[in-house]
């Protein structure tokens, strides 16, 4: 059961800041290893995933229940405020966040078509050949 859109905005804007100081209170330990660097940049990617959803919760508050998150204003917004949270840790993991978020961006579109659209029957017209 899912909760409410507001209260999801609240969780979600709740994990971007706590994921966001967590990477600045830990921004010397993570720069210091190759492995290290490597997770800073997924921990980045959620802090991406976290922004896009209290940013297309806030709109849904906003414009009404059927809004949706466009490409070239709030996706290109979250992944380049993402990237650059990454980058104040190490410049190595503004890469590693940018391919965890376009992976982690295709499974949300993903799940977020499916939910929205019923499947359609699959019409099978087999003709025979003679």
């Amino acid at each position: 059961m899912g909760v409410s859109t507001a209260a999801s905005f609240g969780l979600s804007i709740l994990c971007c800041l706590l994921v966001f100081s967590a990477l600045q209170m830990y921004k010397n330990p993570l720069g210091s290893t190759r492995l290290m660097t490597l997770i800073a940049g997924y921990v980045a990617s959620w802090l991406f995933i976290f922004m896009l959803t209290a940013v297309s919760n806030l709109e849904n508050i906003m414009f009404g229940k059927g809004f949706q998150a466009r490409v070239i204003p709030e996706v290109v917004l979250c992944m380049v405020l993402a990237c650059s949270a990454a980058g104040m840790v190490h410049r190595v993991s503004v890469t590693v966040c940018l391919l965890c978020s376009m992976v982690g961006l295709y499974y949300i579109n993903k799940m977020g078509q499916s939910s929205t659209t019923p499947a359609a029957p699959s019409v099978s017209g087999s003709k025979k050949k003679k």
